[in-house]
């Protein structure tokens, strides 16, 4: 438990920024599962919508430090490539 003030107030903001990182990391993941869920419905234009508004959220995490640059850029390449694949499936 924290005793001095100094570590009562560390403690304080910790807190405060894990539940706020975490929220970000909710939102991230929730935008990534409408990516794959419009992927999967095969509605190529639903997915290349949903995929344009996850991207600029993806990169503002990556940004803040929430996730690391590369698995934002993973995430995006990953997605973009069977997002293009659906287009020569069809």
């Amino acid at each position: 438990m924290a005793n001095s003030p100094q570590a009562r107030k560390r403690a304080r903001q910790a807190e405060k920024r894990r539940t706020h990182n975490a929220s970000l990391r909710s939102m991230v993941r929730t935008y990534l599962k409408k990516v794959i869920a419009a992927i999967e419905s095969g509605d190529q234009e639903a997915a290349k919508a949903a995929y344009a508004a996850a991207v600029p959220v993806l990169d503002r995490t990556a940004d803040k430090g929430i996730f690391h640059k590369n698995k934002a850029a993973r995430h995006k390449s990953r997605l973009n490539a069977r997002i293009k694949a659906m287009g020569e499936a069809a």
